[in-house]
């Protein structure tokens, strides 16, 4: 049994998926956004519980790393941790993006090269390219939706937030976990070690040590 979630975006999303069946056993999204601290972990024992399971029947943990904010990542990747650790699983970390697009490809809702965007605030968005398999080809980045502006098909939010510059915008809209445990089962995303992925520095930091004076200054 695959315990799969992601924190990466405002909706937590968790699921439980059964590899001998190919079959997802629950999906459930947090009901309200953000507070994914308070969220994720009554979210995964509701899926547990709706499935019939135990966490001691899990043989694997699937997480999205984001590109996403500081704070909801490290929710995420510290329970992934945590849970590893404690039922001796094996965790397998996935950018979320990718996620996003192995589903666009997967459902038909694109058939040709194509873009996946999510918001990464500031009025800028986290991107990355793919080929018409859902193969990515570059990025991830975070930039500005009018410096990448494009008429290629979208995927993700990031195009219906900027229309301007994403006209063509495809579903889905959110990554789902259930997505991204048939993406780890079926090989079809890159697997990561269960490490953020961030492209900017979070926005609490230390401040900078200061420069004793010198004598006579």
């Amino acid at each position: 049994m695959l315990l799969a979630f992601d924190t990466a975006t405002p909706e937590v999303c968790a699921a439980v998926y059964d590899a001998d069946t190919d079959e997802v056993l629950v999906e459930l999204v947090a009901e309200r956004p953000m507070k994914h601290g308070e969220q994720l972990a009554p979210l995964i024992e509701r899926c547990l519980t709706t499935a019939g399971l135990d966490r001691r029947d899990l043989t694997a943990i699937a997480v999205g790393v984001g590109p996403g904010p500081f704070t909801g990542l490290r929710v995420g990747l510290v329970t992934a941790r945590t849970l590893a650790h404690v039922l001796d699983l094996p965790t397998y970390g996935v950018c979320t993006l990718d996620v996003l697009a192995v589903e666009a490809v997967e459902s038909g809702l694109v058939a040709e090269p194509f873009l996946v965007a999510t918001d990464a605030r500031r009025k800028e968005v986290y991107l990355a390219s793919y080929d018409a398999a859902g193969v990515r080809r570059e990025g991830p980045v975070v930039t500005k939706p009018a410096e990448v502006a494009t008429a290629l098909p979208v995927v993700g939010p990031g195009a219906t937030l900027y229309p301007e510059a994403f006209p063509t915008a495809r579903g889905p809209q959110r990554p789902s976990a259930a997505w991204l445990a048939r993406a780890v089962a079926g090989e079809r995303v890159e697997l990561l070690d269960p490490d953020p992925l961030y492209l900017r520095r979070p926005d609490a930091v230390a401040a900078a040590p200061r420069v004793p004076a010198t004598p006579g200054s």
